[in-house]
């Protein structure tokens, strides 16, 4: 049984081989590591991000999907005002949504990217002062918050921290400032 296991294992992938290629990271975080949870629905995501956001002293670097929530852009905009740094890479998806958190950043002076490299730029990730990570299910938009079932981790660790930063500078680097609605 094993040897006709292997052997379908070995042509499915001469047969479809794997188009992208994955990074995976092993990584044990100290038993002390802060990690919230959260579940939609009632489980407060959008108020659990801007509570992030709040506390943010540095820096903010937003990577979405879908951006339309205008409590997490407002809660951006006020960071930025504050004198944190805030940037954002969004999926290209952005530029023709009838709303859309890229313009509302724009407007604000916010730093906008869209990454266009891929066919659908689906990370939803906060990275807060190098340390603080936000990811999970959750798109940053209402019906995330209102109509689906979703989830969302805030984890505080440097060590994770680090490697969420290089992923989201390595797309910083392929994507295309925004430019408005096209």
């Amino acid at each position: 049984m094993i040897r006709i296991s292997a052997f379908l294992t070995l042509v499915l992938f001469v047969l479809f081989p794997i188009s992208g290629q994955c990074l995976a990271v092993s990584l044990i975080l100290p038993q002390n590591t802060p990690v919230n949870v959260y579940f939609i629905p009632k489980g407060g995501c959008t108020n659990a991000i801007i509570n992030e956001i709040e506390q943010a002293k540095t820096e903010i670097l937003v990577q979405a999907y879908s951006f339309t929530s205008a409590p997490i852009a407002k809660a951006l905009v006020d960071a930025h005002k504050r004198g944190v740094s805030v940037e954002a890479i969004l999926d290209k998806s952005q530029r023709t949504e009838k709303y859309s958190g890229a313009t509302f950043l724009a407007n604000n002076r916010i730093p906008v990217y869209i990454d266009a490299a891929h066919a659908i730029a689906h990370n939803k990730i906060i990275i807060i002062d190098k340390q603080t990570v936000i990811t999970g299910s959750f798109n940053f938009t209402k019906a995330a918050e209102s109509k689906n079932a979703e989830n969302l981790l805030i984890i505080t660790s440097k060590d994770l921290a680090d490697y969420y930063l290089d992923n989201w500078q390595g797309h910083r680097r392929h994507s295309e400032p925004y430019r408005g609605r096209y």
